[in-house]
């Protein structure tokens, strides 16, 4: 069976993120994550990161359902959402991984942070899942690694955009759209694979780099 793990980092979470849970998926909390999943109705096995930022009764309810916890030191070179990423690669056989995370208490993003999240996510360690998606905010992502593709969940009319956040794209090709592209090489410095539109059955492919397909 295809296994689904899903991180949950902090934010309130959108409807979109929501939709996106597997009903099966293993759920891992970063941090304030775990307060956040529980308000929207979630119940997170596994709360990882420095814990400085979820709510005490978030802790206590942790503790009550016997959550498996996994607290790291604040003086630290990784992300409570890379740790997570790194448990989540632990679960038997996770061939999916869906990233989540909301806005924070003032009703904004932080830039670094969700870049952050983006740029983990093109990992090599994550190169042979299936499917490697975060939804940040009420925008879904897909990352594809290299020799990966997707068929990207649109409807006629909708736009996406693609982007070469991690270093060059080659052998990029794209169907179903407005304006495919066939063995085209997408760079971080430019902006020729942003605002496309899906006319039917949008099919996205890259055979060496990891692109960012963006879905407002």
């Amino acid at each position: 069976m295809v296994q689904a793990v899903v991180v949950i980092g902090g934010g309130a979470l959108s409807t979109r993120a929501l939709e996106a849970i597997r009903d099966d998926a293993v759920l891992i909390a970063a941090d304030s994550g775990l307060d956040h999943a529980v308000e929207a109705g979630l119940r997170p096995t596994v709360l990882v990161g420095d814990l400085d930022s979820i709510s005490a009764s978030g802790r206590m309810w942790a503790y009550a359902r016997e959550v498996e916890i996994h607290e790291h030191p604040a003086d630290k070179d990784a992300t409570d959402t890379e740790i997570a990423i790194e448990r989540a690669l632990q679960v038997p056989d996770v061939r999916q991984l869906l990233v989540i995370g909301g806005l924070d208490a003032a009703g904004e993003r932080r830039l670094d942070h969700q870049l952050a999240t983006i740029l983990a996510l093109g990992h090599a360690s994550l190169a042979e899942l299936g499917s490697v998606r975060p939804v940040l905010g009420s925008t879904a992502l897909t990352m594809l690694h290299p020799g990966r593709r997707s068929v990207l969940d649109v409807e006629p009319g909708q736009t996406f955009s693609l982007l070469a956040l991690h270093g060059p794209c080659g052998g990029v090709q794209v169907t179903g759209a407005r304006w495919p592209l066939h063995d085209a090489t997408l760079t971080g410095t430019e902006a020729r694979g942003m605002s496309n539109e899906a006319t039917d059955r949008t099919e996205v492919h890259v055979a060496s780099g990891v692109l960012t397909v963006v879905v407002p």
